[in-house]
């Protein structure tokens, strides 16, 4: 079979995600330096032990049901870390050879894991799928995709979404937004299978809470409406290239700040919209 040339290969419509409806909802400008210019950003270790941790947590329940302990999930975060060492090279970065410091992260990794126990046995239950790539086309042309970290679905049908936070459990601001999230996922399921989800929960390890939030069709349906307020917005900007700051305290947090006009930085060229994947979320926009 000949190997496809560049331009054989399928192009990925731009879509919407809900990492990225949050930073166009945030800064505009943000938006654009994320999806738009693609620029680099460093991942902190708090970032990658998240995907490390969403790695174990997704390896746990390929398992069978008598094996998903937590002796069996801390044996592998070592195996986890090193996948996704292989998987994204950059990472390597975060330590150098023999640093002490590595140990303590795994570590704090593994007690995330126990945290997960905390809140919930998984011997009792299977989950209908891990790492779920999710993609749905409104009525109105918009292309929505993301990925969840866990559906549970009943004997009786009814659908649980599940969603991992590593950190800990956020005031009313990092809820709204942990919510927006799982509004999302909880949409693209219900046009997908035609169940609104029963429950969509929230497990912040770190300090072993967890939210649970049922939706019902009529606010979901108010949600669509928002998400295609979202990206007409971000249509409209795209068109014109005025992706316009919105300075807040969030600021001081982000990888951009010397290329933004609200603080004196000149921002790149404007590349013109994208094409492939715009919108698109990564392993570390999961994994916080």
């Amino acid at each position: 079979m000949a190997v496809p040339t560049i331009t054989e290969r399928p192009v990925r419509r731009p879509a919407l995600s809900p990492s990225r409806a949050g930073d166009f909802k945030q800064c505009p400008l943000l938006y654009r330096f994320r999806a738009v210019d693609r620029l680099p950003e460093k991942p902190t270790r708090a970032q990658v032990r998240g995907t490390v941790v969403h790695a174990v947590l997704e390896d746990l329940f390929g398992l069978p049901a008598a094996e998903r302990l937590p002796e069996t999930a801390r044996a592998l975060v070592g195996p986890a870390w090193e996948r996704v060492r292989a998987e994204r090279p950059e990472f390597a970065e975060l330590f150098t050879e023999g640093d002490p410091e590595q140990d303590e992260w795994l570590a704090s990794a593994e007690g995330l894991l126990d945290g997960y126990f905390g809140l919930e046995d998984p011997r009792r239950f299977d989950a209908d799928a891990r790492e779920l790539l999710v993609e749905w086309e409104l009525p109105s042309g918009v292309l929505l995709r993301g990925y969840v970290d866990r559906v549970d679905v009943a004997p009786t049908g009814e659908i649980r979404v599940v969603d991992y936070k590593t950190g800990a459990a956020p005031r009313e601001v990092g809820e709204a937004k942990a919510l927006f999230q799982m509004k999302f996922y909880a949409l693209v399921l219900w046009r997908l299978r035609g169940v609104v989800p029963r429950q969509l929960r929230l497990m912040y390890l770190a300090d072993r809470q967890a939210l649970a939030y049922q939706p019902d069709e009529a606010e979901l349906t108010r949600f669509e409406r928002t998400l295609e307020a979202i990206w007409d917005a971000i249509l409209r900007a795209a068109k014109s290239g005025d992706f316009r700051p919105n300075p807040s305290r969030l600021c001081d947090y982000c990888d951009h700040k010397a290329l933004c006009p609200a603080f004196d930085g000149t921002p790149p060229p404007y590349p013109g919209w994208p094409e492939p994947d715009a919108g698109v979320e990564t392993a570390l926009d999961r994994a916080d």
